[in-house]
């Protein structure tokens, strides 16, 4: 990380190269995560009726979602599924770029690898990651509202009333930090398998590996850690 600092400090980014890693990155990936937050909205929304009932509370399934799938669920699905997809991919295309000594060329042609592969990678997931939050929130929500309105039977305002009194604005900005630090995260932990990726085809499978394993662990922790953060 250091390295890299040293290597873009003192020359602007490739802009171009970061909006094409901002779009592959953020709207490719955006018809999946749509499907996942759904999903674990509508789950949310059923298991916390289920728990709910029998104590005669149902009527706070909109609290439970909004609690645990803003502040927790919704940033952490984002990261898990943005890793799994582009930051695979990072690690796999510079791990190829490794064994076939394209980043050896970069070097002998005076283009700093670090400036040229990981500054596009990382200022283009530092932009969507936090939007994709966001939005996977918003999706978590909806889903959940129309699970418990059409299917559980339960009130709409009521739902909506108790959502509210589990969110406040800056909920919002604790998960666009999240966001933020998850999507570091995840360009750096596979930008660095890349680079030190081994020779021939298993040392790219070995890097892919160790990128996704590791930038799992490492969200799951740190989230742990900005949640006692900013709720402790």
């Amino acid at each position: 990380m250091a390295d890299f600092v040293r290597a873009s400090w003192n020359r602007p980014p490739p802009t171009g190269q970061v909006m094409a890693e901002a779009y592959r990155i953020g709207v490719k990936s955006l018809p999946v995560l749509l499907i996942i937050a759904v999903f674990v909205g509508t789950n949310l929304s059923l298991q916390g009726y289920n728990a709910f009932k029998p104590l005669g509370g149902q009527y706070m399934v909109g609290l439970f979602v909004s609690m645990a799938g803003v502040r927790e669920m919704a940033p952490v699905i984002a990261a898990a599924m943005i890793a799994a997809k582009a930051g695979t991919e990072m690690a796999t295309q510079i791990a190829v770029m490794r064994i076939r000594e394209q980043i050896d060329a970069l070097e002998v042609m005076a283009v700093d690898p670090l400036w040229f592969l990981v500054t596009p990678r990382l200022l283009g997931i530092a932009l969507v990651l936090p939007a994709l939050t966001i939005i996977s929130i918003f999706a978590t929500l909806l889903s959940a509202y129309l699970v418990a309105v059409w299917q559980l039977g339960l009130n709409g305002a009521q739902f909506l009333s108790f959502a509210r009194e589990g969110l406040a604005p800056m909920d919002l900005l604790y998960c666009v930090i999240k966001g933020l630090c998850f999507g570091i995260v995840i360009a750096v932990v596979g930008c660095f398998f890349g680079f030190k990726a081994g020779r021939g085809p298993e040392g790219v499978g070995r890097a892919t590996n160790g990128a996704v394993v590791t930038m799992s662990v490492v969200v799951v922790f740190l989230n742990y850690f900005l949640s006692e953060l900013f709720y402790g």
